[in-house]
């Protein structure tokens, strides 16, 4: 049998120029196979959507609570602690944990709590190392826009702590 023979009668695998192989029959187990790959796209894309949502949130709260530890603690720097009036003054203000907890507390009162933050407060490692250098640590309460109602739901909350630190200088 020549080969225009073969494709006149239809032969498998002789489709002639312009005319389609005779298609195959729909194998029953691959019926509705891309809907749940569809499906399962979507979510994927959904959760990383929403991961990155709330990972950019915390970030951003995290980042105002360090912008009122840092004012904080440039407060705390410029506190002049008593003990300059008996000891003097040498290269920088001399500082103690009372004024810089003090002065620390009294900056955060101050300022209104940003947006998406539920609390804070001056914690624990506040005061000064050196009786120069001001160390402030904030911790506070973020709320996520997404993870917020989850975590509350278990009896739980997203705390952020952060630490900033400052040092007032004296130019001689």
């Amino acid at each position: 049998m020549s080969l225009e023979n073969a494709r006149r009668l239809g032969a498998p695998g002789c489709a002639g120029r312009g005319q389609r192989p005779p298609a195959a029959a729909p194998d029953a187990a691959e019926e509705g196979g891309i809907t749940i790959l569809i499906i399962g796209l979507c979510m994927i894309a959904l959760t990383l959507t929403l991961g990155i949502v709330t990972i950019t949130s915390a970030q951003l709260a995290r980042m105002r609570l360090l912008d009122a530890a840092d004012a904080a603690a440039l407060d705390a720097a410029d506190a002049l602690s008593d003990r300059a009036y008996v000891d003097g003054i040498g290269e920088a203000v001399p500082l103690t944990d009372d004024t810089v907890w003090v002065a620390a507390q009294q900056n955060l009162a101050a300022r209104p709590l940003p947006d998406r933050m539920q609390s804070w407060h001056v914690d624990g490692g506040t005061g000064t190392p050196d009786g120069e250098t001001a160390v402030v640590v904030v911790t506070g309460t973020a709320d996520l826009p997404i993870l917020s109602s989850v975590v509350e739901a278990i009896g739980s909350s997203i705390t952020l702590t952060v630490e900033a630190r400052a040092r007032a200088d004296i130019d001689p």
